[in-house]
């Protein structure tokens, strides 16, 4: 690419944007750091639209430098609502992220090119690279995989290497756009993109953060802790935007709901506590959350849901229903996690109905068979390399 076009002016932004806005589609791509915040901190972002007559190879992708003094990404987000175009991602969900945290905005329609891929038949969560060889049948230059984009001025090897990730995705978004236009699949796909555009999927709500602390304990006055003090930690990282981890790790937050600290003394008996936890802002907040916690009346202590571990699973069943699994995914050409997960499968074979695959297009390429092989209704037969399905 002879030139780079980087954009640093709400101006700039505004001209590129509103010209995307008469294209079909725009290909979207972000770099971000995440390591010393809560939030994502947005260092660049990538657009390209499709090559069009009057336009120069230059202007189609550019670089928007939302680092840039005075800077309004405003005019990206309008870009990005526009339902008269559609916005290509590849494993969109942490950019969704961040639009949806700092514009307040989901980008419309979407189509997210790895969502696709699975639906195509090349296999589950398909990397990026990975397309851009099979489709684009094109090598990617990974020497800038790890640079810190929050660092300026960015050197022509990472400009190339970040523009690279909306450039090949124009022809990998139109050979999977036609492959699933041809096969009928649009639903399955838009099936699938209900998740990620839910304002639901980004929004992280303390009072629901302890059920992203794995223990093993089952205890009501224990789990009240966990959720309490997960909470505290949830609310702090949010409010000052640093990661958990800067609060205290999950293992101090178990050792803590363990423990049951009362006063500064004894969460200086902690092991796992971070020095700058055991004072000031923090420390109140987890006698706070402790204090609260042991306020909790029996009736309203958090409970584990324990329904799946108490489920009698046929192991018969569930292997029979592993090998419809595969016959049905090899005969529809979708990888078969993308169908049902291996737990799904006992959860069926143990009488459980309320799961994914018996939903959706799922239930029309493996769920109601699988029911019905759950009742007898149908058989499976070997013939030569193939699994074939039997009325019965």
């Amino acid at each position: 690419m002879s030139q780079m076009i980087t954009i640093t002016t709400t101006e700039g932004l505004a001209a590129y944007c509103e010209m995307a806005a008469q294209a079909p589609y725009v290909t979207v791509d972000t770099e971000f750091l995440r390591e010393r915040t809560y939030y994502s901190k947005l260092c660049l972002v990538q657009l390209a639209v499709p090559p069009r007559a009057g336009l120069s190879t230059e202007d189609e992708a550019v670089l928007v430098d939302p680092l840039a003094k005075g800077i309004d990404l405003q005019p990206l987000y309008d870009l990005m609502a526009d339902t008269r175009v559609v916005k290509v991602f590849h494993a969109a969900r942490q950019d969704l992220e961040i639009f949806y945290i700092q514009g307040k905005v989901l980008p419309e329609p979407l189509f997210d090119t790895q969502v696709a891929a699975m639906v195509c038949g090349f296999g589950e969560q398909v990397g990026y690279e990975t397309l851009v060889r099979k489709i684009a049948k094109e090598g990617l230059d990974k020497t800038s995989r790890f640079t810190d984009w929050s660092r300026r001025p960015l050197t022509d090897a990472q400009k190339t290497y970040a523009l690279a990730d909306v450039t090949h995705l124009r022809q990998i978004y139109e050979f999977l756009a036609g492959e699933i236009e041809k096969s009928g699949r649009q639903k399955w796909v838009a099936e699938e993109l209900t998740i990620l555009t839910s304002p639901e999927t980004y929004v992280v709500e303390p009072e629901q953060a302890w059920k992203r602390v794995k223990t093993r304990t089952t205890s009501g006055k224990f789990l009240a802790a966990v959720k309490e003090l997960a909470a505290f930690r949830e609310s702090y990282s949010q409010s000052r935007d640093i990661p958990r981890s800067r609060v205290y790790k999950d293992d101090a937050l178990l050792e803590l709901a363990s423990t049951k600290p009362k006063s500064s003394e004894d969460l200086n008996r902690s092991r796992l506590l971070l020095r700058e936890a055991r004072k000031g802002d923090i420390a109140d907040g987890i006698l706070a959350a402790i204090a609260k916690a042991a306020a909790y009346r029996t009736e309203d202590m958090p409970k584990v849901d324990e329904s799946r571990d108490k489920l009698q699973v046929n192991p018969a069943l569930a292997d029979m229903l592993r090998v419809l699994l595969k016959a049905k995914s090899d005969n529809a050409n979708v990888a078969a996690k993308l169908i049902a997960s291996a737990s799904e499968l006992d959860m069926i074979a143990a009488g459980e109905r309320h799961v994914p695959s018996l939903k959706g297009w799922r239930a029309e390429v493996f769920g109601n068979d699988a029911l019905r092989l759950c009742k007898g209704e149908l058989a499976l037969a070997v013939k030569g390399q193939r699994v074939e399905v039997i009325e019965v």
